[in-house]
């Protein structure tokens, strides 16, 4: 009866694996086939004519290249702006007593469930005032903080024993001493996982940054990408982009792959 719960669970596993790795490898085949077309997924593999004219060609475009300066330089400022963030306001709701505490991390959950879209209008009015628009502080300066990232950082922070954090303040060690020193070491796997999460989401961007820039040299990666797809009819170019554009989603996971299993070995544990 195991024998068979496992032969299950492989064919299943095997057709969640298929499914996913499926359109990666036919947006692969349509990057680097000359002779890609898509009628045919058996035809493009039999007949693969290898070439990076269209990987050269997007990466050398005018749109392209800007944008893709425009999405590494927000992504790294937000993710970085997140990280030290989240840290200190997450350190404040488990460690600190305050007035309000309690109702001020029930309106940081409350704002998970309030959609970007609701927002959306409130948002560009408020950065029109400001005189903001088509800059890099309407793509930065609203995204500073997540409080997503509040939350998991409270939350992790909460386990720690305040040992060290106590004895460290015996010895005259200052509040932002202790936490950049002894708490942020203490929390790189939950920062991991949340700098993985902010730089996806940030770099992923479309509606905000769409709405926020009317300018190509503010244009982020995924708008720039939809402007292509908007004039071009090749699919080996569309397929060239996407590829692209992927890339630095895949080196930073790879980066922080090790972070992200031993905070779940450490959950696991906790728990």
């Amino acid at each position: 009866m195991t024998r068979f719960k496992n032969i299950i669970l492989w064919i299943i596993m095997l057709f969640l694996f298929i499914g996913m790795f499926l359109p990666v490898w036919w947006m692969l085949l349509g990057t680097f086939s000359e002779s890609f077309t898509p009628r045919s997924f058996w035809q493009n593999i039999v007949n693969f004519d290898f070439t990076l004219k269209y990987v050269h060609n997007v990466f050398v475009s005018a749109d392209f290249s800007r944008a893709l300066i425009n999405s590494i330089f927000v992504a790294i400022c937000v993710s970085i702006g997140n990280i030290i963030f989240c840290l200190m306001t997450g350190y404040a709701f488990a460690r600190r007593r305050f007035m309000f505490k309690k109702w001020l991390f029930i309106s940081v959950i409350m704002v998970l469930m309030v959609p970007v879209h609701i927002i959306l209008i409130p948002l560009f009015l408020e950065i029109k005032f400001f005189g903001m628009l088509d800059t890099y502080w309407a793509l930065i300066l609203p995204f500073l903080v997540n409080p997503l990232g509040i939350f998991l950082v409270a939350q992790y922070i909460r386990e720690i024993p305040p040992d060290l954090e106590e004895a460290a303040r015996i010895d005259g060690a200052s509040d932002f001493k202790i936490l950049f020193r002894i708490v942020a070491p203490l929390c790189k796997p939950v920062l991991a996982v949340m700098t993985v999460m902010i730089f996806m989401t940030t770099w992923n961007a479309f509606l905000l940054p769409f709405i926020l820039t009317n300018s190509a040299e503010m244009r982020t990666l995924p708008v720039a990408i939809g402007n292509i797809v908007g004039r071009q009819i090749e699919y080996q170019t569309h397929f060239a982009a996407s590829t692209l554009a992927t890339i630095p989603i895949v080196i930073v996971f790879l980066f922080f792959q090790r972070r992200i299993v031993s905070g779940i070995i450490t959950g696991a544990l906790k728990q």
